[in-house]
């Protein structure tokens, strides 16, 4: 198959299997906590397990990435395989009227569905050319986005006031799940290489080797955990009568969710394009900067406007944030070894997604909510800090990693 069919076939089934990804994004986001806590009435243990199924996939996927090579799997079969397992935790907790099971098979879906992300990196590298891998990317996304916004509409209007339905609801994310493991099975795509799966760390030398990939993921690190402290806060801040707002159900909605995914979608090709065309840390750095000035102003502000704008910013930042998390080490990763690099950057993603949100709550006892806005902000200029001094040795450093393009070649960006 040529190079120009494997981007055809792949961009093809990745806008199909987008639809079951929002459909399971609904379901994470929502949909299987809330069973959890309204029909199970499940204690702290059981609603921590299913909060974590998605960070504990992004915990295991360096597993993933061992086995994937240790069984001379093709990337696209292993990421079928594992959503195809996930269909079947998903159905057995459809099945079952014990929470246990519930918990089992929700939590097992979830995690299955965010473990393979590493592989799917290696699938892009292997198949969208590096001079439009950013804009395919989103425009998958876009369509991952919509079927988000409309399984949450379609669950709610579902589960309201009938509750008892839920199982119907999970059926229908185990099929998401199995349609996405067949949308896999038909991308094209390669083994890892055989070393890789010599040990579940091995991606970890990366982080001792290379400076610049070290320097970045402490500079995410960073940012990731300022963001996702303040991300269940939004809620808290809103609702909560002791910070003077105490909005309504649908305000709180429309501030949250309506406003920023609508501006994620709307920006998401944009931001495609430019993490084609621009040097990465300078689009990391923009993102950033937007991040900070979305959570600042959000809790800091007390009126309609402010409000209404923070959220706009940070579903545009949110929007790129999306593209870069997703493929920015295919920016400098030596093209075989993007599964490694990614799977440190996926498990780092799980540490902090386990740890921010208890370390928020934990946190929001003791301070207000602007003062936690403001080291969180203060967090995310230091991760700007961390990475100004690449934006010039980023280049410097572009020949020697050839598959990599950080820096885009004269005809690509224009120059």
């Amino acid at each position: 198959m040529s190079r120009r069919d494997q981007t055809q076939t792949t961009y093809l089934y990745e806008r199909f299997r987008a639809v079951s990804s929002g459909v399971v994004e609904a379901a994470a986001g929502t949909f299987v906590l809330l069973v959890a806590v309204r029909w199970f009435q499940a204690g702290a243990v059981a609603k921590a397990l299913v909060a974590a199924g998605s960070s504990c996939g992004l915990l295991l996927s360096p597993m993933v990435v061992w086995i994937t090579a240790r069984l001379g799997w093709p990337t696209s079969k292993a990421g079928a395989r594992l959503l195809a397992l996930g269909a079947v935790g998903m159905l057995a907790a459809a099945l079952s009227p014990l929470l246990p099971v519930y918990v089992v098979g929700t939590a097992l879906g979830l995690m299955a569905s965010s473990a393979c992300v590493p592989l799917l990196t290696q699938m892009y590298q292997e198949n969208y050319p590096a001079e439009t891998r950013g804009r395919l990317f989103s425009r998958t996304f876009m369509i991952r986005i919509a079927a988000a916004a409309l399984m949450s509409w379609v669950g709610g209007w579902a589960l309201k006031g009938r509750m008892q339905n839920y199982p119907w609801l999970l059926v229908g994310f185990a099929v998401a799940l199995a349609f996405g493991s067949w949308c896999l099975s038909r991308c094209p795509s390669h083994p890892l290489l055989a070393d890789t799966g010599a040990h579940p760390l091995r991606g970890w030398r990366h982080v001792r080797h290379d400076p610049l990939f070290r320097r970045t993921l402490i500079s995410w690190m960073l940012m990731g955990v300022a963001n996702l402290m303040m991300l269940p806060l939004r809620i808290e801040y809103l609702a909560n009568p002791k910070y003077h707002l105490a909005l309504d159900a649908d305000a709180i909605a429309i501030l949250t969710g309506v406003i920023p995914h609508t501006a994620r979608f709307l920006m998401s090709p944009v931001w495609g394009h430019l993490f084609d065309r621009m040097n990465f840390f300078a689009l990391r750095l923009t993102l950033n900067l937007g991040f900070a000035l979305g959570i600042a102003g959000f809790f800091t502000s007390d009126t309609s406007t402010g409000l209404i704008l923070s959220a706009v910013i940070y579903g545009v930042s949110n929007a790129g944030g999306d593209v870069a998390w997703s493929l920015w080490v295919t920016r400098f990763a030596p093209a075989e070894r993007v599964a490694e690099y990614m799977s440190v950057h996926t498990f780092l993603t799980g540490v902090r997604g386990v740890i921010a949100p208890a370390l928020a709550f934990w946190l929001i006892e003791r301070f207000t909510a602007g003062q936690l806005a403001g080291v969180c902000s203060f967090l995310i200029l230091v991760a700007c800090g961390v990475l100004i001094p690449e934006l010039r040795s980023a280049r410097i450093a572009a020949p020697r990693r050839p598959d990599a393009g950080l820096v885009p070649s004269p005809d690509d960006s224009g120059e």
